[in-house]
């Protein structure tokens, strides 16, 4: 089953101790570089704005620097946040990148706003700027097939016309939205199996057929990190898990720190509360674990496509995780 389905990766630009956000994002190119050696299907990064321990604030200026560098991997995001930026102008960027790379780039889309207060002020938006996000999205995609209405006259250069591949990145209503439009899902994630299951039998069912994709399809996100050892696989996991307990802790999302040290923190109640659960139910551990985690999670949701979205320290065995996921996957016969 896993050789059958398509393997894709999304990297947040996450930075590490010690780097600045020029290393991140250019350790971002070079990873797209090396996966599309790998044979996986498609590259996407993300947009986080304001958080300290991530660099890719501009998903389609990243994107346009990953489709330079690559040749035929598909490039896109996970995703442009809808509520942040007026869909001409989002139109208008995937329209130059559709155009630069034609036939190679997604447009995922997501629901999302800043963080924290001061960050949606500075974007000029707020919570309830998200309530939306299902008429946006039609006026998005308009922009490309000529039909919206909001602003007669006005057309989006280069993009009408164009047949950029849209995606729905379902955070709260996004399932809803992605079948009410006819649209992809992205959904994660793999360690919240029975949720993702309910929305996703939710999505199929209620799915219409449109212009953009003519029956559901549906990639499913989340962490997957494999080593020779399943103690070995289990360390990549303890960089974020420990960034995601610093920060729900403390509202500052730090940059990557080394598993050694992390294990060797002071850690209070609360925070080793958070750190155990950032590290439980991910899928990992060696190829043939993964393999049958992976093969189990498909059989529960039947999705069309895994999106990789797995962060650790060490690059180098960022890499190795990457290369022996596609061995077992079947995409490559490189050794490790």
């Amino acid at each position: 089953m896993i050789a059958a389905t398509r393997l894709s990766v999304l990297d947040r630009s996450r930075t590490r101790e010690g780097e600045d956000g020029g290393q991140a994002l250019r350790a971002t190119v070079d990873l797209a570089r090396e996966v599309e050696r790998l044979g996986y299907h498609r590259f996407w990064v993300s947009e986080h704005h304001g958080v300290p321990g991530v660099a890719g604030s501009a998903p389609t200026v990243l994107a346009a620097a990953v489709a330079a560098a690559t040749r035929t991997i598909r490039v896109g995001t996970g995703g442009v946040m809808l509520p942040n930026h007026q869909p001409l102008v989002v139109a208008e960027q995937f329209g130059v990148l559709e155009s630069l790379f034609p036939g190679r780039i997604d447009m995922g889309l997501g629901r999302s706003v800043g963080f924290t207060d001061g960050i949606r002020r500075a974007l000029g938006r707020g919570k309830k700027d998200a309530d939306d996000f299902a008429g946006r999205l039609e006026e998005l995609l308009g922009w490309f097939t000529g039909t919206q209405t909001a602003h007669p006259r006005v057309h989006a250069r280069p993009a009408e016309g164009l047949r950029v591949a849209p995606y729905v990145l379902a955070t709260g209503e996004g399932a809803a939205v992605a079948a009410a439009a006819g649209l992809p899902l992205v959904i994660g994630d793999l360690k919240g199996r029975p949720k993702v299951v309910a929305s996703i039998e939710r999505y199929r069912s209620a799915f219409r057929p449109s212009v953009w994709s003519a029956e559901p399809y549906v990639v499913v996100a989340g962490t997957v990190a494999v080593a020779a050892t399943e103690e070995e696989a289990r360390r990549l996991l303890i960089p974020e898990a420990w960034a995601m307990a610093y920060a729900r802790t403390e509202g500052v999302f730090p940059p990557l720190a080394p598993p050694e040290r992390i294990e060797g923190l002071p850690m209070t109640a609360r925070q080793r509360e958070f750190y155990a659960s950032g590290l439980a139910g991910h899928v990992h551990g060696t190829e043939e674990q993964v393999r049958d985690a992976l093969e189990e999670a498909l059989k529960e949701t039947a999705a069309d496509e895994i999106l990789v979205t797995t962060s650790t320290h060490d690059r180098a065995a960022l890499l190795d995780s990457y290369t022996r996921l596609a061995r077992l996957a079947g995409l490559t016969s490189v050794n490790t």
